[in-house]
């Protein structure tokens, strides 16, 4: 239901994550299978891929085109992992990273076989160590442009001006999508070039933020949402024990992009907002023609907000290179995760017995 029982719109955020994406997937089809149909979807680098997949198909063909690209990314390395866990479990991980490092992700990425150094300096083969020109093939094979562009799903993505550094959202309700702007997304540097639209160079949202979660919220305005945040990063972990532990903490920490954070300064504003509309109804007539006035009351209070976040936690196995293995095993442990969050986030009786604030943001992290 793209309308919940109660009156709210749903919104999908999805954050930046690489072959961590496949736990998305699994999120979206426990949605799906629950009812929850997005009314907007919106994402950073492969969250960008998996919203342009949900946005760009009929609802009857979602699950399918998720699905198709995932196994896609996983068809160089389809066998099972030969452990369940422990060092067996990690040294096959690693392995599965390395190659993919090597040879690439078949429909996403292929290696330039020329050394950077050797280019021609400016050009992308100067820049970068794959093409992704695959993945511009995958996605007009598997995303349907004008439904994006024409249907009811609003469509929003985030990425980095390279010249300037400033963070822009490329939305289905103010430009034309194209392949060119869910590349542009997910151009994560050095590793990818970055996509020119319109004369201009962008890489990668997650440089600067992992997640469209504060775009979605200042876009809000009166219409209450109940969100489902979806991280593919843990702010919270283990103390590191190697140097490889150390490595993946910081990555960890980086890309989680102080989701909480963003919340919780979203709280506030709501608070204040409700404080400065409660006052603003006290104040007599002969102040209505001060400058102020006109300030207090330019914007009208943020409709409210439930929050629910979905956080894909580690697996004592991972490394490191977590976000680019993309063995097949991996994927669909990632995608069962999901799954399985959702499942049981739906079956809390805090689920089921909440009530949306009246104004304001709630947030559930059932998990």
């Amino acid at each position: 239901m793209t309308i919940t029982d109660h009156g709210e719109m749903c919104v999908l955020v999805l954050q930046g994550g690489g072959a961590l994406g496949a736990y998305q997937g699994g999120v979206y089809e426990a949605l799906a299978s629950a009812g929850f149909a997005p009314a907007w979807v919106a994402g950073i680098s492969i969250g960008a891929i998996n919203a342009a997949l949900i946005a760009g198909n009929p609802p009857e063909t979602r699950l399918a085109a998720l699905r198709a690209f995932w196994e896609r990314a996983s068809a160089a390395l389809p066998f099972p992992a030969p452990f369940e866990d422990g060092w067996g479990r990690k040294l096959f991980n690693e392995a599965a990273a390395a190659t993919v490092a090597l040879t690439g992700v078949a429909g996403f990425f292929t290696p330039r076989w020329q050394m950077p150094w050797l280019a021609l300096p400016g050009s992308p083969a100067a820049i970068s160590l794959y093409d992704t020109a695959p993945l511009r093939d995958t996605l007009l094979d598997l995303v349907d442009f004008d439904l994006l562009n024409d249907g009811p799903v609003r469509f929003s993505v985030g990425a980095v001006n390279v010249l300037t550094g400033n963070f822009v959202y490329f939305d289905n309700r103010e430009r034309r999508i194209g392949p060119e702007h869910v590349m542009a997304s997910g151009a994560l540097p050095p590793g990818f070039p970055p996509v020119v639209i319109d004369g201009e160079p962008y890489w990668d949202g997650g440089i600067v933020s992992n997640t469209p979660l504060q775009y979605v919220l200042d876009e809000c305005h009166t219409d209450p949402l109940l969100v489902f945040q979806v991280d593919l990063f843990s702010a919270r972990g283990m103390m590191p024990r190697t140097l490889a532990e150390a490595v993946q903490r910081e990555k960890d920490i980086r890309y989680s992009s102080r989701t909480r954070l963003n919340t919780d300064v979203h709280m506030r504003l709501a608070e204040l907002e409700s404080a400065i509309a409660q006052l603003v109804a006290k104040l007599p007539e002969a102040v209505r023609d001060d400058p102020a006035w006109a300030t207090l009351t330019a914007r009208p209070c943020s409709g409210p907000v439930t929050i629910m976040h979905l956080i894909n936690r580690p697996e004592d196995y991972e490394s490191q290179g977590k976000d680019y293995e993309f063995s097949r095993a991996t994927l669909s442990g990632h995608w069962q995760a999901g799954l399985q969050d959702v499942t049981r986030s739906l079956a809390s009786p805090r689920w089921r017995n909440r009530q949306p604030p009246r104004h304001g943001i709630a947030t559930l992290d059932l998990e």
